[in-house]
């Protein structure tokens, strides 16, 4: 799945993405460190990976989107 980095905050390497309807979801820490990154950028695209659904909804990894 797609989404756009919204916030992301170095120290606790957690933040937010937005999915492409809008939704935020948080991801955090464990989940940006799967995806083996170092820094991320509001607006840049991403690929997430997720568990559950509706308010349930979580980000297991975020990675970027590549073509």
């Amino acid at each position: 799945m797609q989404a756009t980095a919204y916030t992301y905050d170095p120290e606790t390497r957690s933040g937010q993405v937005l999915l492409d309807d809008g939704t935020p979801v948080a991801f955090d820490g464990a989940a940006f460190e799967a995806g083996g990154l170092r820094l991320l950028r509001p607006g840049q695209r991403v690929r997430i990976e997720t568990e559950g659904s509706g308010p349930g909804l979580r980000v297991t990894l975020v990675t970027l989107q590549t073509f």
